[in-house]
């Protein structure tokens, strides 16, 4: 799971910083590794050779609406849905860690591999380059 602060100023000009939970369980990367032809790692990893910039944003977009979520105070359980996303992206909090992600390799590649289950016995992305 990853806890991503973010420092953003609102739509009323107010700075604030938030943290946002993100986490992927092991069946949604099972799932998301069984709709890629090769493996959703193989294909994320053809698309960065490429450098198919509209494909990377894709990715990024899916993996971040994917793994968005909120977290019960138990922590029993972690609450996904189309609607919770989508506030997300309504937010200028997802408009800052968007960018964050996609000018900076490191950020981006710690995030996708933090979102993994931590029983996951790959990581998408090298977070040494």
């Amino acid at each position: 799971m990853v806890l991503q602060t973010v420092k953003y100023t609102d739509y009323n000009g107010i700075e604030r910083e938030e943290t946002f939970y993100f986490h992927l369980t092991e069946a949604e990367v099972a799932e998301m590794e069984m709709r890629e032809s090769g493996g959703l790692a193989e294909s994320i990893m053809n698309v960065v050779k490429a450098k198919n910039a509209p494909a990377i944003i894709d990715i990024f977009k899916k993996l971040i609406f994917d793994s968005y979520g909120e977290k019960s105070i138990d922590g029993r359980s972690f609450v996904k849905s189309k609607e919770l996303s989508t506030a997300f992206s309504h937010t200028k909090a997802y408009s800052t860690l968007f960018m964050e992600l996609a000018f900076d390799a490191k950020k981006a590649a710690a995030f996708v591999n933090g979102i993994m289950p931590a029983e996951n016995s790959f990581k998408f992305l090298n977070d040494n380059k």
